[in-house]
């Protein structure tokens, strides 16, 4: 079995967006699983849109680290520092947007590996506080940041009207 001790966490590079634009569109996918009437659901042009968006993200203030496994990867995460924000009614804060890892290497601990090495770069950046959200029926997620930590301080509500 592989372990978290043979992953890699380094920033993402363009030559790896194929392969996050896969992973975006299966992140998608599972919140749209979860939630059809809250969560968009993919298409077939999503892998290469989320790929292209991300890439476009390369060289701004953001974080994007990717975990790799003997030359393969795994997982990424998606962070950046952002401002006062009065619509969530927080100051400053590091924001985890995304974090995701491949569903053949989940419980192996990458998740943990890429959430802590999201949390030291935002921390070397001068975040004094991190937050995340996560969907609702995604109780693994809500498992992993407990144990790093975090705290629950929002529940979204969503009403949909057809």
């Amino acid at each position: 079995m592989n372990t978290a001790e043979d992953v890699v966490v380094r920033a993402a590079e363009k030559a790896d967006m194929p392969v996050l634009g896969t992973y975006g569109a299966m992140l998608i996918s599972l919140h749209h699983d979860w939630d059809p009437a809250r969560f968009l659901p993919p298409g077939n042009g999503t892998p290469d849109s989320y790929a292209r968006w991300l890439e476009s993200q390369l060289g701004k203030d953001v974080v994007i680290l990717v975990a790799e496994h003997a030359g393969s990867l795994v997982g990424y995460t998606y962070a950046g520092l952002e401002g006062f924000d009065y619509m969530t009614l927080r100051g400053p804060a590091g924001v985890v947007h995304d974090i995701f890892v491949d569903p053949d290497r989940r419980k192996e601990g990458i998740g943990r590996a890429l959430l802590q090495a999201t949390i030291y770069e935002l921390i070397a950046r001068g975040a004094h506080q991190i937050v995340l959200s996560t969907a609702f029926r995604n109780e693994a997620a809500q498992r992993l940041f407990a144990a790093a930590g975090f705290r629950p301080t929002m529940i979204e509500m969503t009403r949909n009207f057809e």
